[in-house]
């Protein structure tokens, strides 16, 4: 409970939300309990109460994130995107709400078995590109965004290696790789020794490698 409270009152504090908004601004009765459930660590129950909340909290960006991270942690991808998009038109400097839409974003792009067409899972690994791009310009010091950003170039990479007619480019493929191990070599500049890093940029390599055959 202590660990679950420790991330979020960091997340809370990286999305601009201070603790003085946490605990003495807060009047909504439905913000309380949303607020409540979300540090709990119940985020289905968070959704519910800020949901509630909304039709009075809708042009508070801290209620919006709070929902939009809800969302994400609840499975609800699709929500937690047009969320955290209300957050950014009102707070367009909110690193981690760009961050989580990016997220969303490459989580929905990649689900296996998933219903999208092939063009409509390219269009959210590009957004999700974009949207860890941004944060990277509000924040270039953050590592894990560039680690993934990596991560959505490889999904990008993959998706675009598929034989499949008039969609496979084999030239944007090997660019979203080559992208991909820039980002990971940054991670691993900044943090020698890392062995995820060097193992990701391993298979990255061997994805990149297979295009030719």
């Amino acid at each position: 409970m202590k660990l679950i409270a420790s991330i979020l009152s960091f997340v809370f504090l990286s999305s601009g939300i201070t603790y003085a908004q946490q605990n003495q601004e807060i009047k909504n009765s439905n913000v309380k309990l949303g607020q409540k459930a979300l540090m709990d660590g119940d985020f289905k129950e968070a959704v519910t109460h800020l949901e509630k909340a909304i039709p009075t909290e809708g042009s508070n960006p801290d209620v919006l994130y709070m929902l939009g991270y809800s969302y994400y942690h609840s499975g609800s991808y699709q929500k937690s995107i047009s969320t955290f998009g209300q957050v950014i038109a009102l707070k367009p400097s909110n690193v981690s709400a760009y961050y989580y839409r990016g997220k969303a974003r490459n989580v929905l792009g990649t689900q296996m078995n998933s219903p999208l067409s092939v063009t409509e899972r390219e269009k959210l690994l590009l957004a999700s590109i974009n949207d860890y791009t941004k944060a990277i310009e509000l924040n270039s010091a953050d590592q894990v965004l560039y680690q993934n950003r990596a991560m959505a170039y490889r999904d990008y990479g993959i998706l675009k290696g598929q034989k499949i007619r008039k969609f496979y480019n084999k030239e944007v493929a090997e660019n979203s790789f080559k992208s991909c191990i820039e980002d990971l070599q940054k991670v691993l500049d900044a943090t020698p020794g890392r062995k995820d890093i060097t193992e990701e940029m391993k298979k990255a390599k061997v994805y990149m490698a297979n295009l030719s055959r």
